[in-house]
């Protein structure tokens, strides 16, 4: 008896020796740089088990001890293979060198390319900066925001609109991050270029659904956009002379291997040609972003982050308008075991938007303030779970307008609108687990509050009606105020509390193919008052409140992915359904400038989008590229609040503003030799919902139009066509500063895309016409590269 217990301790001590872990933490990154890799592939060799790097290039198995093989791989960069002896915790560095074949790597790129077949992440896209780079685009500049209008799901108003909608959803309801700093307004000039400078970009994520419970605040989607940290081993440079347009981006260390920055700039000088030629008018914008990178210690590293952006214009002095964001980020991130991460965050932003009208004799100026406090976490569990939690706090104070006289003879009395203030809160928590090999799941939970503080000049309505229907005109109007008052800062006037559960799921079929479902509810508790397709600086936000609820957005999607021969070709195909409640909608004839009793123009509504979207790439050889497809449609209802009251369009659904039934875009690049590179898009769009006039009638003297209900007509179709190509000179090879050029003509085709239609009577014949507006005819360009 002895015999026996003695060797049945002898033999669990030997199995449990055997079935001994370890831990095997390793951290990816550029070799010549050592900048942290995200979403870099890490798979052990004839196992299924893999991973991705997070935003520190960290990655985190549990292992039994043996010898293993670690593949690491990357897109545009060679892969490695590593080979691990684990016999007790260890922590690996693996360098990535980019490969010969960076340069010639044109496409788009989900970071997490061979992973994304089993990942549970659904209607997630990413773009890396050499991409951005390729895609030609007016006046040469690269351009982030009109990178995405190529991908499927993802549009704009047309040219020269700032913004992007995202399936079928408005501008405001897309939250841009930069280094974790909200943006209220990405583009320079008016939607000509983004605040996004492609040097300064490490990479891009695009969420359409399947949001992670770590993003809130907008309804339609996340864009998350990382800047760089900089070289920490040595000093180089980028430079680009553009047609109207130049940049400079300049990296190297402060102390090698422990710290480093990268600051970049930009400035238009279109202006200065029109000073030439005596021209009164100029636009111009400029920018600068700035990241320093500090290792403190093993477990700690500094992020700093800023942002400086501006763009001016001045037509005869008489109209200067000036706009722009300034943030400052403060980031910690802390390893507090081998399997416990955090990354705590502390942000100051600042949105200006400021205009001097010397003709009418006064100034105006209004913006949007907060700051920004989150701490998140990331614990790895095991092999098959990992949790992210945290939690995010915003301060946020609406200036939606100050008017000043701009001399003494003005005659403008001088008024502030009310400043609003409000306060929103966060907890998140979200799992992603492994339940077999082939079924991964991520779901999570993301909980707010918004809190409307407290201000001057708050109107009280009879039946707290700021709007009321008149049944003998058969319109609304704006209500008049009973009463105003002013509460303090410090006290709660309205509170608003959602649950917003998220969760994903991917089924692997094979190697190379998978399906996938998603479900992501949204609130948007900050609005952008704008009646036009595209925003404009002049558009005001303000927060939620009484008669302003959160707009709330319920999506559900399903996918099927798709890798054909060894991933030179992939198809990636979803279809999405969305409804959202409390959308905003406008009365007829609504005054939304320098109003301050914007509820006196809001009805609260309803809308749905529903759709199919199709993405076909070929991802190596020569020629690379992809087709995207979408085919949607978006609607509004905004139903009488009572059985009296029509509605908006007789309380019938009607098409929204950014409705495109089909959008087509057609990417691709050839690498003709190693000297030329050709790159060309083809874009074709359904015209954007508008409204026409169906007859007139006069009223003293006066021609008024008569229309028939919500965007009953449609612009003409878009399509366009732009080329592009790269010279590479031969001696960059036996130099340390390389150089390129790139020729490029944007709508080659010279199509004279409406971006508006105007009826006007003929002066000559009396007749009533119609006039095509367009912004672009064919745009050549040209720019000059430099690397140093």
């Amino acid at each position: 008896m002895r015999i026996f217990i003695l060797c049945s301790i002898l033999l669990f001590g030997l199995v449990g020796y055997a079935q001994e872990s370890f831990q095997l933490k390793g951290m990816v990154v550029e070799a010549d740089s050592k900048e942290p890799i995200l979403g870099a592939n890490v798979e052990i060799k004839n196992q299924q088990k893999g991973t991705v790097t997070d935003f520190d290039g960290n990655f985190f198995f549990e292992l039994s001890s043996s010898s293993y093989t670690l593949i690491v791989s990357y897109l545009g960069f060679d892969t490695v293979e590593k080979e691990v002896s684990l016999n007790k915790n260890t922590e690996i560095l693996i360098e990535l060198r980019q490969s010969e074949e960076q340069l010639s790597e044109v496409l788009i790129t989900d970071n997490r390319e061979r992973t994304d077949i089993r990942a549970a992440n659904v209607s997630v896209t990413s773009l890396k900066a050499e991409t951005i780079k390729k895609i030609p685009v007016v006046l040469g500049e690269p351009d982030v925001l009109r990178s995405l209008v190529q991908l499927p799901g993802v549009s704009n108003a047309g040219e020269a609109a700032s913004g992007f909608n995202v399936r079928g959803g408005g501008a405001d309801q897309n939250l841009v991050l930069l280094d974790d700093a909200v943006i209220f307004n990405s583009s320079h000039l008016f939607g000509l270029f983004s605040i996004f400078n492609p040097d300064a970009v490490k990479d891009l994520t695009l969420y359409k659904g399947g949001i992670p419970s770590r993003y809130g605040g907008r309804v339609s989607s996340v864009v998350d956009v990382v800047q760089r940290t900089g070289n920490d081993q040595k000093f180089k440079g980028e430079a680009n002379l553009g047609v109207v347009s130049s940049k400079l981006l300049v990296e190297g260390p402060i102390q090698k291997d422990k710290s480093s920055f990268l600051i970049s700039g930009r400035s238009s000088y279109a202006h200065l040609f029109l000073e030439l030629a005596d021209n009164p008018n100029s636009a111009y914008f400029y920018d600068l972003n700035s990241k320093f990178n500090f290792r403190i210690d093993e477990k700690n590293k500094l992020l700093v982050s800023a942002y400086y952006g501006r763009d001016v214009f001045n037509i005869n002095e008489n109209f200067i308008n000036v706009y722009g964001t300034t943030f400052i980020n403060l980031r910690w991130n802390h390893t507090y075991t081998e399997n416990l991460f955090s990354n705590m965050a502390f942000v100051a932003n600042d949105y200006l938007y400021a205009l001097d009208l010397n003709s009418v004799g006064f100034e105006f100026d209004s913006g949007v303030r907060n700051l920004n406090w989150k701490y998140d976490f990331n614990q790895v569990i095991s092999n098959s779970t990992k949790f992210t939690y945290g939690v995010d706090t915003f301060l946020h104070e609406f200036n939606p307008g100050n008017i000043r006289p701009n001399s003494p003879e003005s005659g403008i009395n001088a008024r502030q609108l009310n400043r609003q203030y409000a306060w929103e809160s966060a907890i998140h928590f979200g799992v992603e687990q492994d339940i077999t090999s082939n079924l991964k799941v991520a779901y999570g939970l993301r909980f707010s509050a918004f809190y409307r503080l407290g201000q001057t000049g708050i109107n009280r309505y009879e039946n707290d009606l700021p709007v009321i229907y008149n049944s003998t005109l058969g319109i609304y109007e704006q209500a008049d105020p009973i009463a105003t008052e002013d509460i303090s800062r410090g006290s709660i006037l309205y509170s608003f509390y959602n649950p917003e559960p998220r969760a994903s799921l991917a089924y692997t079929i094979d190697d190379n193919t998978s399906i996938k479902m998603g479900y992501n509810r949204m609130v948007q508790n900050l609005h952008l008052i704008t009646n036009t397709s595209s925003p404009t600086p002049l558009d005001v936000w303000t927060p939620s409140g009484q008669f302003i609820k959160p707009q709330r957005l319920d999506q559900v999607s399903f996918g099927y992915f798709k890798n054909i021969k060894n991933e030179a070709y992939s198809i990636e195909s979803e279809v999405f359904y969305r409804t959202s409640s409390n959308s905003i909608d406008f009365i007829d004839g609504a005054n939304l400038i320098a109003n301050d009793a914007i509820e006196r123009e809001i009805l609260n509504g309803e809308s749905r989008a529903y759709g199919l979207e199709l993405l076909v790439r070929k991802n190596t050889g020569k020629l690379t590229g992809w087709i995207a497809y979408t085919l949607s449609k978006t609607e509004q209802r905004t139903p009488g609040r009572t059985p009296d009251e029509p509605g908006i369009n007789n309380g019938d659904w009607y098409l929204n503003n950014f409705d495109r039934p089909h959008d087509i875009s057609v990417v691709a690049s050839y690498e003709l030799n190693k000297k030329w590179s050709l790159n060309s898009n083809v874009i074709y769009q359904t015209g954007l919902p508008v409204n026409f006039p169906v007859g007139q009638y006069q009223f003293q003297d006066l021609t008024v139009p008569v229309f028939e209900g919500r965007n009953f007509n449609r612009l003409p179709d878009f399509y366009r066509v732009d080329v592009a190509a790269t010279l590479v000179p031969s001696k960059n090879e036996n130099r340390d500063w390389k150089t390129s050029w790139t020729f490029g003509v944007y709508n080659v085709l010279n199509r004279m895309n409406a971006t508006a239609i105007n009826f006007r009577q003929d002066q000559s014949t009396g007749a009533n016409e119609a006039v095509r507006l367009a912004i672009f005819g064919a745009v050549p360009s040209v720019s000059y590269n430099i690397k140093f």
